[in-house]
Parts: C-alpha cells; sequence; structure tokens
C-alpha cells in the first residue's frame, strides 16, 4: 500500500480492512514544480490551493510520489469584466456609426431608429452586468448552484486547475495538468430551442429567405465588413502617427530618421489602400446611395461593364430642388477607385519629396525640380518645387495635409457604407439577433476565461523550454476540450453551446509584454471578430523568451472538441434518441486537429519533433483516433484517452468539462491520472484500482456521488440517489414491470429514512 513521509500529515485517510486506498496526507502549501519557477506570478492568477500528497509502488517495487493539487483562478472574474467593457466600448461606437450614417430614406430611416433602440437597451444591460460583477467579492469561483442567474452568466462555472505532479524513481519528474470547467453554455437564457449551433443556422436560414425589408448578407460579408472597420479604425490613427513623425523628422533635418518615418508610413498607407480593394465595399456603396433620399439609379449596377463611361473625373454637384429632399445624380460607379486612389497619389507624392530632398541635401545642388512620377495626377503635383533655402518641414507640409485629406474622405464613405452592411444584419429581426449575440458573448466569455487561464499556466510550466516557446510562435497552440454531455434533454442545447463558443476561440491571438508594474493580470483588447489578450511576465521570465516572441509576434491557439456522453441519459439518447450532433462534432474536431498536425509536421524542426515522440507514434494515435470517431460504439471513452494523449504529446492545453465540472469531470481527471501513472510511470498492475479508489474517496477527493456537492463539501445523506430510480422509459412498456419499479423505489426511500 501507499505510505505517508513522515512529518507531513495533517489528515490521514485509509481504509485498512478493505485495503481500498493508499494512505495519503492533506496540505495547503503548493509546492513549487522546478527552482526556475516565479511562484508570484503563478499565484497571481490562482490562489486556493487544495493539495494531497501519495506514494504508490511501481512495477519493480519502487516508490512513486504523487502530488495532486486543486487550485482557483481569479480570471474566472476578471476576464468577462474585461470582455464585457470591451464589448460596451465597440457597441457604443457602432450605435454611433449607425446615428453618423447621414440622410436616409423614410423606411431604413425608421429601421435605424428600431435598431438604435434596441442596441441602446442592449448597452444598457451590459453596463448592468459589469456593474454587479464589480461588486462581485470573496470567492474566485462561480458554483454551479449560480449557474441560472443573470449577473454571472457571463462567468465560467467552477473554473479549477487540476495539477498532478509525479516523482518517479525511473523518470524525470513530470507534471501534469488539466483546466476543469462547467460547458460554456448560456444556461440563464435556457434551451428550450436548442443552443448557439442550432439557433445560428435557423436564424441564418430564415435571414436569407426573407429579404424584402431589407438586403441580405452573408456572414462572411458581414464578418467582412467588421474587419475592413476595425482595419480603419486601427490604421487611420497609426498613419496619422506616422504623418506627424516624419514631420518632426522633417523639422530635425534628419536624412536617415527620414527615411524611417517614411518606411513606416508607407507601409501602412499600402495596408489601409489594399483594405478597400473588395467588391463588398463597392457593393455597400452602391447600395448606401439607393437608400438615400432620391437615390435612383440611372446606370447599370454591375461595376464590371461600365469601363466606357469612366471619362467623366468627378461627379457633377447635386443639384438643389424646391423641396427639402436633394436630388442625386447618376451614381458613379467608378468615383469610389478615384477616391481611395487619391492616397495612393498622395502617397507618391510624399515619397518623391522626400527623395528629392535627400538628394539634395547629399548632392549640394541647387537646381530646382519638380515631382516626377510619384506626382502624377495629383492636384498638388505640378505645383511643388524644391527651393535649398527653405524648411523640408515647409515642404512637407502640404503633402502630409493632403494625405489626412484623402484619407479622410475615404474612411467617411467606407466607414457609412459598412455600417449599412452591419445595419442590415441587425435589422432584420432585431430581439432575436440581439439575444443571439447576447447569448454568444456570455458563451464565448466563459470559454476564453479557462482559455486565458490555461495558457498562462502552460506557458509559466514550459517557460524554460526552448522547443515548446519555438512551437508557440511557430505553429501555435492546441487546445483540447474533453466534453462529456449527453446529447439528450437540455445538454444537446449545452453542447450546441459549446460547440460554437470554443469555435469562436479561433478569434483570439496572444501577446506577451513585459510587466513594468506588479499588475501581471492580462489585458484584452480589440472587437468581436478578432481578441488579442496581452499576458504580461515579470522582467527576469520575459527575456527567457525568443525575439519573435518578445517583439510582439502574436500566438495563435487552434481549439478542438471531443465529446463523448457517458451517464445514464445518454444511454437513452443513444436507444432511442439522436447522437448524430456529437458524431458530427467529433468528425469536424478530427480534421482540425489532423489540420493541426500536418502543420505542425512541416513546420517545427525533425530533431525538436524526435526528442519527445517518434513521428509515427502520433500518427498511429491520428489514425486510431479516426477509425474510433468512425465506429457506431456506444459511450466510446477510447476517443476520448486517445485525444488526450495526443494533446500531451503536441505540448496542447487540456480542458475536461461536463455540466457543471463535479461529478463526470472528477471521474474523468482522477481516472486520465491513475492511467497515467500506469502508462507512463509504471504504476503497479495490482495497485491501479487501489490508486483509483483512493484518488476518488470521500475523505480525499470528496463525494462524487450526484446527491453529494463538492463544491459546498458536505455529503447531503438524506437524499436519495437518483441511480436507483430508472428511467420511466424504458419501464412504460410493461404496466406490470411499472407496478414492480414504484414497489422497489418506494422500499428503497423508506429504507434510505430509516
Amino acid at each position: 500500500m501507499g505510505e505517508i513521509e513522515d512529518g507531513e500529515a495533517d489528515h490521514i485517510t485509509t481504509d485498512v480492512q478493505g485495503q481500498k486506498c493508499a494512505l495519503v496526507c492533506e496540505c495547503t502549501a503548493p509546492e513549487s514544480v522546478s527552482g526556475k519557477d516565479n511562484l508570484p506570478f503563478l499565484n497571481a492568477v490562482l490562489k486556493n490551493p487544495v493539495c494531497k500528497l501519495y506514494r504508490f509502488p511501481t512495477s519493480d517495487n519502487k516508490w512513486m510520489r504523487i502530488r495532486e493539487q486543486m487550485s482557483e483562478s481569479i480570471l474566472s472574474f476578471h476576464i468577462p469584466k474585461e470582455l464585457i467593457s470591451l464589448q460596451i466600448k465597440e457597441d457604443l461606437c457602432r450605435n454611433q456609426e449607425l446615428k453618423e450614417l447621414g440622410e436616409l430614406s423614410p423606411h431604413w430611416d425608421n429601421l435605424r431608429k428600431n435598431v438604435l433602440t434596441h442596441c441602446d437597451q442592449m448597452v444598457n444591460m451590459y453596463q448592468d452586468i459589469l456593474t454587479e460583477l464589480s461588486k462581485e467579492t470573496g470567492s474566485s469561483f462561480k458554483s454551479s448552484s449560480s449557474k441560472g442567474e443573470k449577473t454571472l452568466e457571463f462567468v465560467p462555472i467552477n473554473l479549477h486547475l487540476q495539477r498532478m505532479h509525479v516523482h518517479s524513481p525511473h523518470l524525470k519528474d513530470a507534471l501534469y495538468d488539466v483546466i476543469t470547467v462547467g460547458a460554456p453554455a448560456a444556461h440563464f437564457q435556457g434551451f428550450k430551442n436548442g443552443g448557439l449551433r442550432k439557433l445560428l443556422h435557423r436564424f441564418e436560414t430564415e435571414r436569407r429567405n426573407t429579404g424584402y425589408q431589407f438586403i441580405y448578407y452573408s456572414p462572411e460579408n458581414t464578418a467582412k465588413a467588421k474587419e475592413v472597420l476595425s482595419n480603419i479604425n486601427q490604421l487611420q490613427p497609426l498613419i496619422a502617427t506616422h504623418a506627424d513623425l516624419l514631420l518632426n523628422s522633417a523639422s530635425q533635418h534628419s536624412p536617415d530618421s527620414l527615411k524611417n518615418s517614411l518606411k513606416m508610413l508607407s507601409e501602412k498607407t499600402e495596408l489601409f489602400v489594399h483594405a478597400f480593394k473588395d467588391q463588398l465595399v463597392r457593393s455597400a456603396l452602391l447600395a448606401l446611395y439607393t437608400a438615400r433620399p432620391g437615390g435612383v439609379l440611372k446606370k447599370p449596377s454591375s461595376p464590371k461593364t461600365s469601363t466606357e463611361e469612366s471619362s467623366s473625373q468627378d461627379p457633377p454637384p447635386p443639384m438643389r430642388r424646391q423641396d427639402s429632399i436633394p436630388h442625386h445624380s447618376d451614381y458613379d460607379e467608378e468615383e469610389w477607385d478615384r477616391v481611395w486612389a487619391h492616397v495612393g497619389k498622395s502617397l507618391n507624392c510624399i515619397i518623391a519629396m522626400v527623395d528629392k530632398l535627400i538628394e539634395r541635401d547629399g548632392s549640394g545642388e541647387g537646381d530646382d525640380g519638380s515631382g516626377k512620377d510619384g506626382e502624377k495626377g495629383h492636384s498638388l503635383g505640378d505645383s511643388i518645387i524644391t527651393h535649398p533655402q527653405e524648411d523640408w518641414y515647409e515642404q512637407l507640409y502640404p503633402l502630409i495635409l493632403t494625405l489626412k485629406d484623402c484619407m479622410g474622405e475615404v474612411v467617411n464613405r467606407a466607414k457609412q457604407s459598412l455600417t449599412f452592411v452591419l445595419l442590415q444584419e441587425l435589422a432584420y429581426s432585431l430581439p432575436q439577433c440581439l439575444m443571439l449575440t447576447l447569448r454568444r458573448d456570455v458563451v464565448f466569455s466563459q470559454a476564453l476565461a479557462g482559455l486565458v487561464c490555461g495558457f498562462i499556466i502552460k506557458l509559466h510550466t514550459s517557460l524554460y523550454d526552448p522547443g515548446f516557446l519555438e512551437q508557440l510562435h511557430t505553429v501555435g497552440l492546441i487546445v483540447q476540450y474533453e466534453g462529456l454531455l449527453s446529447t439528450y434533454s437540455e445538454e444537446i442545447g449545452m453542447l450546441e453551446d459549446m460547440a460554437v463558443g470554443i469555435s469562436d476561440l479561433k478569434k483570439v491571438a496572444f501577446k506577451i509584454t513585459e510587466a513594468t508594474s506588479n499588475d501581471v493580470l492580462p489585458v484584452i483588447t480589440g472587437r468581436r471578430e478578432h481578441y488579442v489578450v496581452e499576458v504580461k511576465l515579470p522582467g527576469r521570465m520575459f527575456e527567457s523568451l525568443p525575439l519573435q516572441i518578445k517583439e510582439g509576434q502574436l500566438l495563435h491557439v487552434y481549439p478542438v472538441l471531443f465529446n463523448v456522453g457517458i451517464n445514464e441519459q445518454q444511454t437513452l439518447a443513444e436507444r432511442f434518441g439522436d447522437v448524430s450532433l456529437q458524431e458530427s462534432i467529433n468528425q469536424e474536431n478530427f480534421e482540425l486537429l489532423k489540420e493541426y498536425y500536418t502543420v505542425f509536421m512541416e513546420k517545427m524542426p525533425p530533431d525538436y519533433i524526435s526528442h519527445f515522440q517518434e513521428q509515427n507514434d502520433l500518427k498511429g494515435l491520428l489514425e486510431n483516433l479516426h477509425q474510433n470517431i468512425q465506429a457506431k460504439k456506444r459511450k466510446n471513452v477510447e476517443i476520448m484517452w486517445l485525444a488526450a494523449t495526443i494533446c500531451r504529446k503536441l505540448n496542447g492545453i487540456r480542458f475536461t468539462c461536463c455540466k457543471s465540472a463535479k461529478d463526470r469531470t472528477s471521474m474523468s481527471v482522477t481516472l486520465e491520472q491513475c492511467s497515467i501513472l500506469r502508462d507512463e510511470h509504471q504504476l503497479h498492475k495490482d495497485f491501479f484500482i487501489r490508486a483509483l479508489d483512493c484518488m476518488r474517496s470521500r475523505q480525499t477527493q470528496g463525494a462524487l456521488n450526484e446527491s453529494d456537492d463538492p463544491e459546498t463539501g458536505c455529503l447531503t445523506d438524506n437524499k436519495p440517489t437518483s441511480r436507483h430510480f430508472y428511467p420511466v422509459a424504458l419501464l412504460l412498456v410493461s404496466s406490470h414491470l411499472l407496478v414492480v419499479w414504484l414497489i422497489l423505489s418506494l422500499a428503497l426511500l423508506l429504507a434510505k429514512y430509516q
């Protein structure tokens, strides 16, 4: 049996008669994984650790020491608050853009007013939730009993780190982490109509087939519009900043600084110009034109066939009529090309001027000249003449001013047209659209809190592994979610929510920065279509990172979900229901996992791959996983084990989820831990069950029955366990069986209360 180290036991549990579990000691102080660990940093995101120590015999009758630790994470509340703040800012900005859309025809103007009314209500609701979350103190995790509370619906359920540290007599010390969390789902909103996967599909189908009051844009086009708007908001201030730096370099008469500033300005301006080379922007401008009062098209709507009409360089000025509704001239589809082309021409003028200034400064010649190629076609091109006596700043200032003016015109038109695209998404079935947005935000917030927690812990434990750091910035990080939800009743909706929430994590990237203060909590930036999580590291830890990461390269994650229902409800689903949702999710995510494996094998050096696994080993595991997914086997838990093994071999982050991260999750985690001890650390075969019983015993693990609540640590012995009450659906086939079932149930109740 297991033994306890002298002097370490605060609490000892054993079953001498039955010899079921090893001796175990309980402690509260966390143990450093290695001498290189920076516990203050890890303690900034983890708190309230509960530790257990075990000793189990190996196959050659030596001893291994196991330290099991469970910790809460303060990120359970920090990440939702950060995310809600960002979403409020984004929605306020969108509402302001809708107001600045300009004059619209009565139909579109009424739709806009209706949209703004509902969006303002949503913003107020988000602000109220954020206020309530800011008042939360005390526990750093949300218990399952609170999953129906509206003010806490953005917070993940039972988010914990489950860590097993193995001191083996044969192998190097090993660390195994699993993040346990309740399935990301909108419990407060319920699952009467299904989850996000079904609701989004139904919403998109209905919106596509009912377009008489609005213009239909596909989800891809809507996402593209949001992306372009995001690029505008990011690039415009950057270009303005680099333009000011260019003028500053010119005032200092520094050729080298002038060249560097011009290079940065050119790169950002080219990105700005290319952002608008999309047919969506052109079609959105046309749609917005027709939505203006008096906006009647008199030209064909196809932009490809109107090249012969592009001779008119500028549209005629609008003609004013006697009434208040302005009259628009014929829509010139080439005007947009000219508008954003002016930005490129303005940049060419600046480049030509800088080249001329530097050339004249270097040669000392005083001949006058004007811009050549770069100034063609620009209104200022013919009037720019350099004089050696004049200041560089005075030469460049009018060109910079023209560039900013041209950019302002592009930004104004593009923002309005793309905001009009977003108006179409909101205009259809307003309450339903906004409620779907809320539901998706809730699920994503829960998933993101767990992801950020897992990423920080993984970074902390692998900070001094150069191979892992190279994999992190070269390939990215695999994040594997193990779902234990059934495909029966309301858990179908939970699984649908969870699948979408985990898939949305593809929009998240991480950036590691150096902490400038004691505050090392992560910071989130971005919009709904793309979030960046800034992880802060103390200076000593930051300096150990590769150059690419220190320079701010974005680190991407690749989330995959594999689900296998294991409870009694899944038995009903497999016999009388439908398991197609689980099968499709597993198949889709297997393809994602295979894609990551392919990229991993292509980009990582062979010496690193052979360092921790053989190529055929991973390939064989993937093939085995695919075969098990294709097989129609009930409760095929082999899928879970294979996916977890592949994730660990790929240096990924492991998550285990069920409805509340209690019973099924704890059973799965303890089984996985004992299997690792057997397969990786030579646990004696006769002690596998005993080790499992020890980790699952009430004194060491907490009660595991559905009638017991590990969150509170109390045992509700007076509550009958549900496993004795077999599903009525199985007994309705015979009235005699039903009578027998009722009698047995009554007898069990009487025996229980006696």
